[in-house]
């Protein structure tokens, strides 16, 4: 069902703040540098810095499971009591992400690569 959890998203208020702090705790440069958003890649690990993240999830960062198949796992997460809160969508290129949460309101993110 899922790859495991590779990709953190973190909501920030200032991007270029942010993206200055977390370029020194990885010790590497984005390699995507955009308005809308930052990303990193170390290790197999993908970092990203959204700063519209906090009107999508209010709580935190939101770890994303890597899933090959995004509509069944929604689909199944919803059926074992996940609710949605933000429902399958292209993010570009073909990637697809979701998120939902748990009976404790912990986020639970899906992502499907191109």
């Amino acid at each position: 069902m899922t790859t495991g959890i590779k990709t953190v998203i973190y909501p920030v208020r200032d991007l270029a703040k942010a993206k200055e702090l977390y370029s020194r705790i990885l010790g590497v440069d984005p390699v995507m540098d955009e308005s809308y958003y930052v990303g990193y890649h170390l290790d197999g690990q993908d970092i990203g810095l959204d700063p519209h993240g906090h009107a999508k999830w209010e709580h935190g960062p939101i770890s994303y499971w890597h899933v090959a198949d995004i509509e069944a796992t929604f689909a199944s997460l919803v059926e074992a009591g996940a609710e949605p809160v933000h429902e399958v969508k292209d993010v570009g290129g073909g990637k697809r992400t979701a998120v939902l949460k748990d009976a404790d309101d912990n986020p639970i993110g899906l992502i499907q690569e191109a």
